[in-house]
């Protein structure tokens, strides 16, 4: 899809030179009618003249590849200088709606190329717009474009709100864009755009809500998202008004979707007991509805698990399978995203690590609360550990403080008694010299007095 102009941009997309007399009659010369048109401009009957030439505008599509384009963008400006363009739009638009023959590759592109500029030709308020998508959209499924439209999705809400669409145009725009994606093989993009459409149905309207179009969408929905290879979770299409209206006009539909919805294995075969042949009546894939039921059937079985380790036996009892394809089927469920886990071979258990709930009612808040009691019970035996790690980590911090410091003590006061010893034999030694000292002075002393005696005795 070619890309959405600003106005300003739009004005000038198509640049023609000449008079609309001069460009009507080249035009109606290339289609072959020049002598039927000559009459229609020569009369200045406008809208007769584009009649004419948009009703010869299918052999357009026939013409070379290299003037397609140029052709084109003339049947185009030809049509825009009419004092209402949208006369003529639709049919041009079905013109258009073909790939051009003789351009087996870049056909449809040029096509489509067409359709975007007279949609970008209008005032982005024009609700005539409105039916030139519509046109792009059919030519788009046909095409198998589904990338070359992606771009544009985004801006679907803003248009729908500036062409002030009735609810029942909202739809049409939806319904084509979900069948876009179902050509393309994108089977959650065109479900989703089918919930859209289903919520433009007036919720407070019963009249609406069990009308032929809302009760054929309402149950395209169920049967898509029954299908889907990707689509586990029921809850959402459950709560749209227009669903919840096939209780009254299709009760086995409802009854099937509340099973895919929040019930078991179990409960889909009494399903299809009291049901027979309905699935295959129906046209539904029983075999793919088995499998997928089987899945939801384990997740709701790990969502009731306190302990998160649940035996392969029972979850083969749940699935119906023998133990020996319960570690196939778990792995089923790890890659649909309902579960995540490890499988213990050792001990034949599943590890539960994470759950997806189908449904969030009494019963799983009842649930929860069982789950948080058990978590709050293991948080609280951990605090009470760690609490009490934390005071044995203290207490042996304070012992060894407590034996550090009285070593610490025991080797101050040993070298106080050294200093002390050391003291007494200094004074001792002191003493002892000191008392040497006056021993020798006495000897001295003796020695002086007794030398003068001697001295006189000589004398004599």
């Amino acid at each position: 899809m070619a890309a959405v102009q600003k106005p300003s941009e739009a004005a000038s997309l198509v640049f023609v030179d000449g008079s609309f007399e001069e460009l009507a009659q080249e035009m109606a010369t290339f289609l072959h009618i020049g002598d039927e048109v000559k009459p229609l401009i020569e009369s200045k009957s406008t809208d007769d003249v584009l009649k004419a030439l948009v009703a010869a505008a299918p052999s357009l599509t026939s013409v070379p590849e290299k003037n397609f384009t140029a052709v084109a963008n003339l049947m185009i400006y030809l049509v825009f200088q009419s004092a209402n363009p949208k006369l003529h739009l639709p049919a041009l638009c079905d013109a258009f709606s073909k790939p051009v023959a003789n351009s087996p590759v870049n056909g449809v592109g040029l096509s489509l190329n067409a359709l975007t500029t007279i949609f970008n030709l209008l005032p982005p308020t024009n609700p005539v717009r409105f039916r030139v998508l519509l046109e792009i959209l059919k030519y788009l499924k046909i095409s198998g474009m589904w990338e070359s439209l992606t771009p544009y999705l985004e801006f679907l809400p803003a248009w729908i709100e500036q062409w002030g669409l009735t609810g029942e145009q909202e739809r049409e725009v939806y319904e084509l864009t979900a069948a876009v994606a179902k050509e393309a093989g994108k089977e959650e993009a065109s479900f989703q755009y089918i919930l859209k459409a289903l919520r433009s149905f007036n919720a407070d309207s019963s009249e609406e809500l069990s009308s032929e179009a809302s009760q054929r969408l309402a149950l395209q929905a169920v049967k898509a998202a029954l299908l889907s290879n990707t689509h586990f979770l029921f809850q959402e299409l459950r709560g749209i008004p227009s669903v919840q209206a096939l209780s009254d006009s299709h009760p086995a539909y409802a009854q099937l979707l509340e099973i895919f919805a929040e019930q078991d294995l179990e409960d889909y075969n009494d399903f299809n007991d009291e049901h027979k042949d309905f699935i295959e009546k129906e046209g539904l894939d029983g075999d793919k509805l088995h499998r997928k039921m089987r899945l939801l059937s384990f997740a709701s079985l790990a969502a009731a698990t306190p302990s998160r380790e649940i035996p392969y036996a029972a979850i083969a009892k749940a699935l119906q399978i023998q133990e020996d394809e319960v570690e196939m089927w778990t792995i089923d469920a790890i890659r649909a995203g309902l579960v995540e886990g490890k499988l213990s071979q050792q001990k034949s258990v599943f590890l539960v690590h994470k759950i997806t709930f189908r449904v969030f009612s009494t019963r799983q808040w009842q649930e929860l609360s069982t789950r948080v009691d058990q978590w709050k019970a293991t948080l609280s035996t951990v605090l009470e550990n760690l609490l009490q790690a934390r005071a044995d980590v203290k207490a042996q911090q304070e012992r060894e403080a407590q034996e550090l410091e009285r070593k610490l003590s025991q080797a101050a006061n040993g070298q106080d008694g050294e200093k002390n010893k050391g003291g007494r034999d200094r004074r001792h030694n002191n003493n002892r010299d000191h008392k040497h000292r006056n021993n020798n002075n006495h000897n001295h002393n003796s020695n002086s007095n007794s030398q003068p005696n001697k001295r006189t005795e000589n004398d004599d």
